[in-house]
């Protein structure tokens, strides 16, 4: 287990290094290029990424470049619906991944987490370092601390239950993170939220992997077509990253719009999931 960590750890590091330098690049970059700039040969370059990703550097740069979102969008579009978005009230299984979930009790939720106790520790994904939070629930925070640091997405969580008792205990989230990036077994969610807040984010549930939706399509889906923009704040309230996909939520326009824990995570995590379906899907 802990060489895999290390692994996800620095494959992260390497791609949010790629990304930079694509991004910065006029044209396409070479396989030579590219492990130059990685102080990699080009051999162990290719072989990491293609272990990650399951597909080779030159072809994952083509789900790095800033027009890929809106390729999703004219490819693998979801359009939610009504039924679709409150179908799934208590879970199940839920595209690759057995989620179950509740929320918090609405007095719960108004003494702000009074009388829960969350343990929570720091445990490393594909998408670098996580800070998680779980109750005896169910897993109840997921933040990606590569771009603002484990202290402030710890900070960040912790202050949406500001009266809950917090204990350290990496052991006890760790299965749970295991689980949500395809280790195996149920993942149970707990989510603390208001009702509107909590039906955007069973929305969010509806969308497949290597897929997209928009913020319009969200609110049309929960009822409230003209709510774009408190669907987008509710989004970005979303307790729970990766597993409630908010990374696959985009502008109509085909633009990124924002990601709580930084774009370079929700790129990463486009590109992660394209990749994969497009590999998969292959012949």
């Amino acid at each position: 287990m802990a060489g895999m960590e290390q692994d996800h750890s620095y494959h992260y590091a390497v791609m949010a290094r790629a990304i930079a330098l694509i991004d910065a690049a006029e044209a396409p970059l070479s396989l030579d290029v590219l492990a130059a700039a990685m102080d990699m040969s080009p051999a162990h370059f290719q072989r990491i990424f293609t272990r990650w990703v399951g597909v080779s550097p030159k072809r994952y740069q083509q789900y790095l470049t800033l027009d890929h979102a809106r390729g999703l969008l004219r490819d693998r579009h979801s359009m939610l619906d009504a039924a679709e978005a409150a179908g799934l009230s208590g879970g199940g299984r839920l595209h690759d991944l057995f989620l179950r979930w509740e929320a918090m009790t609405p007095g719960t939720f108004a003494r702000a987490g009074e009388g829960v106790v969350i343990r929570h520790g720091t445990c490393e994904t594909p998408f670098g370092p996580a800070v998680a939070m779980a109750t005896d629930r169910g897993l109840c925070g997921l933040g990606f601390a590569a771009e603002t640091g484990e202290a402030a997405t710890h900070a960040d969580l912790a202050a949406r239950w500001p009266a809950a008792t917090y204990v350290a205990d990496a052991a006890a989230v760790a299965p749970l993170v295991a689980a949500a990036f395809g280790g195996g077994g149920e993942t149970r969610l707990h989510l603390i939220g208001a009702p509107f807040q909590i039906k955007v984010w069973e929305a969010l549930l509806a969308i497949p992997s290597g897929h997209v939706t928009t913020y319009s399509d969200i609110a049309g889906a929960i009822g409230h077509p003209r709510a774009v923009r408190a669907v987008g704040t509710a989004v970005g309230r979303n307790p729970i990253s990766w597993l409630i996909p908010c990374h696959r939520a985009l502008r109509k326009s085909g633009g990124l719009g924002g990601y709580h824990w930084g774009l370079p995570v929700k790129r990463a995590m486009l590109a992660w999931e394209g990749a994969r379906a497009d590999a998969v899907a292959a012949p």
